[in-house]
Protein backbone atom coordinates (compact mmCIF):
# COMPACT_ATOMS: atom_id res chain seq x y z
CA UNK A 1 0.00 0.00 0.00
CA UNK A 2 1.21 3.53 -0.83
CA UNK A 3 0.90 5.83 1.36
CA UNK A 4 -0.06 9.57 -0.98
CA UNK A 5 -0.55 11.93 0.79
CA UNK A 6 -3.84 12.90 -0.10
CA UNK A 7 -4.88 16.77 0.10
CA UNK A 8 -8.98 17.44 0.37
CA UNK A 9 -9.48 20.51 -1.62
CA UNK A 10 -10.01 23.65 0.65
CA UNK A 11 -13.66 24.06 1.32
CA UNK A 12 -15.12 27.25 -0.47
CA UNK A 13 -15.71 28.82 3.37
CA UNK A 14 -12.07 28.74 4.23
CA UNK A 15 -10.92 30.75 0.97
CA UNK A 16 -13.30 33.09 1.77
CA UNK A 17 -12.24 33.63 5.32
CA UNK A 18 -8.21 33.88 4.02
CA UNK A 19 -9.81 36.43 1.92
CA UNK A 20 -11.57 38.27 4.90
CA UNK A 21 -8.69 40.87 5.44
CA UNK A 22 -8.47 41.92 1.27
CA UNK A 23 -11.88 43.00 1.06
CA UNK A 24 -11.79 44.94 4.76
CA UNK A 25 -7.94 46.87 3.25
CA UNK A 26 -10.16 47.39 0.00
CA UNK A 27 -13.53 48.80 1.56
CA UNK A 28 -11.06 50.98 3.79
CA UNK A 29 -9.64 52.50 0.80
CA UNK A 30 -12.80 52.92 -1.25
CA UNK A 31 -15.33 54.37 1.21
CA UNK A 32 -13.73 57.94 1.77
CA UNK A 33 -13.47 58.19 -1.97
CA UNK A 34 -17.62 57.51 -1.61
CA UNK A 35 -18.15 59.68 0.88
CA UNK A 36 -16.69 62.48 -0.60
CA UNK A 37 -18.53 62.09 -3.76
CA UNK A 38 -21.85 61.65 -1.82
CA UNK A 39 -21.14 64.39 0.02
CA UNK A 40 -20.67 66.56 -3.25
CA UNK A 41 -23.54 65.60 -4.57
CA UNK A 42 -26.12 66.52 -2.31
CA UNK A 43 -23.47 70.26 -1.61
CA UNK A 44 -24.25 70.64 -5.07
CA UNK A 45 -27.95 69.41 -5.26
CA UNK A 46 -28.44 72.46 -2.86
CA UNK A 47 -26.74 75.01 -4.79
CA UNK A 48 -28.67 74.15 -7.86
CA UNK A 49 -32.10 74.42 -5.60
CA UNK A 50 -30.96 77.85 -4.30
CA UNK A 51 -30.52 79.07 -7.93
CA UNK A 52 -34.02 77.77 -8.86
CA UNK A 53 -34.96 79.86 -5.86
CA UNK A 54 -33.34 82.63 -6.78
CA UNK A 55 -34.67 82.61 -10.48
CA UNK A 56 -38.25 81.94 -8.90
CA UNK A 57 -38.16 85.08 -6.61
CA UNK A 58 -36.77 87.26 -9.34
CA UNK A 59 -39.23 86.30 -11.06
CA UNK A 60 -41.68 87.47 -8.63
CA UNK A 61 -39.44 90.51 -8.31
CA UNK A 62 -39.49 92.10 -11.66
CA UNK A 63 -43.34 90.47 -12.03
CA UNK A 64 -44.89 92.96 -9.12
CA UNK A 65 -42.42 95.72 -10.35
CA UNK A 66 -43.77 95.70 -13.27
CA UNK A 67 -47.40 95.38 -12.37
CA UNK A 68 -47.55 97.48 -9.29
CA UNK A 69 -44.26 100.41 -10.07
CA UNK A 70 -43.74 99.59 -6.40
CA UNK A 71 -40.12 98.89 -4.98
CA UNK A 72 -41.31 97.77 -1.25
CA UNK A 73 -43.54 95.45 -2.51
CA UNK A 74 -41.57 93.70 -5.23
CA UNK A 75 -38.66 93.52 -2.64
CA UNK A 76 -41.34 91.84 -0.40
CA UNK A 77 -42.28 90.08 -3.10
CA UNK A 78 -38.63 88.30 -3.40
CA UNK A 79 -38.19 88.30 0.04
CA UNK A 80 -41.01 85.87 0.09
CA UNK A 81 -40.22 83.81 -2.95
CA UNK A 82 -36.72 82.78 -1.26
CA UNK A 83 -38.30 82.51 2.58
CA UNK A 84 -36.36 79.03 2.24
CA UNK A 85 -33.01 80.66 1.37
CA UNK A 86 -33.26 83.60 4.10
CA UNK A 87 -32.63 86.49 1.05
CA UNK A 88 -32.25 89.91 2.68
CA UNK A 89 -34.89 92.70 1.19
CA UNK A 90 -31.55 95.05 0.71
CA UNK A 91 -30.26 91.93 -1.78
CA UNK A 92 -32.93 92.76 -4.85
CA UNK A 93 -31.96 95.44 -6.85
CA UNK A 94 -33.85 97.19 -10.00
CA UNK A 95 -32.76 98.28 -13.37
CA UNK A 96 -34.75 100.00 -15.64
CA UNK A 97 -34.07 100.32 -19.45
CA UNK A 98 -35.28 104.31 -19.15
CA UNK A 99 -35.86 106.11 -16.11
CA UNK A 100 -35.79 105.13 -12.92
CA UNK A 101 -39.11 103.45 -12.78
CA UNK A 102 -42.06 102.29 -14.29
CA UNK A 103 -44.18 104.93 -14.40
CA UNK A 104 -45.03 106.78 -17.72
CA UNK A 105 -42.66 104.01 -19.79
CA UNK A 106 -43.20 103.53 -23.05
CA UNK A 107 -44.20 100.21 -24.70
CA UNK A 108 -40.94 98.75 -24.75
CA UNK A 109 -39.20 100.14 -21.43
CA UNK A 110 -38.18 96.91 -19.58
CA UNK A 111 -37.44 96.90 -15.45
CA UNK A 112 -35.05 93.73 -14.94
CA UNK A 113 -34.42 92.26 -11.34
CA UNK A 114 -31.50 90.87 -9.81
CA UNK A 115 -31.44 88.58 -6.46
CA UNK A 116 -27.86 87.76 -4.98
CA UNK A 117 -27.78 85.30 -2.49
CA UNK A 118 -24.37 83.81 -0.97
CA UNK A 119 -24.17 79.80 -0.84
CA UNK A 120 -22.29 78.52 1.64
CA UNK A 121 -21.21 74.86 1.98
CA UNK A 122 -21.49 72.40 5.02
CA UNK A 123 -18.99 70.10 4.51
CA UNK A 124 -16.01 72.28 2.86
CA UNK A 125 -14.86 69.85 0.40
CA UNK A 126 -15.84 72.93 -2.07
CA UNK A 127 -14.57 75.59 -0.05
CA UNK A 128 -15.44 77.33 2.97
CA UNK A 129 -16.32 80.55 1.61
CA UNK A 130 -18.83 79.45 -0.68
CA UNK A 131 -19.57 81.05 -4.09
CA UNK A 132 -22.36 83.73 -4.99
CA UNK A 133 -25.60 83.06 -7.14
CA UNK A 134 -28.03 85.42 -8.50
CA UNK A 135 -31.05 85.07 -10.13
CA UNK A 136 -32.26 87.55 -12.86
CA UNK A 137 -35.51 88.29 -14.70
CA UNK A 138 -36.94 90.87 -17.27
CA UNK A 139 -40.03 91.66 -18.13
CA UNK A 140 -41.78 95.12 -19.77
CA UNK A 141 -43.34 97.57 -18.24
CA UNK A 142 -46.60 97.54 -17.40
CA UNK A 143 -46.96 93.60 -17.64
Amino acid sequence: MSTRSTRRPRSLRTRLLGERGAAVVEFALVAPVLVMLLIGIVECSKMFQAQSTLSSAAREAVRTMALTNSATSARTAAVNAASSLGVPAGSVTFTFSRGSSCSGAGATDTVTARVTYRQTFVSGLLGRTGVDLSGTARMRCGG
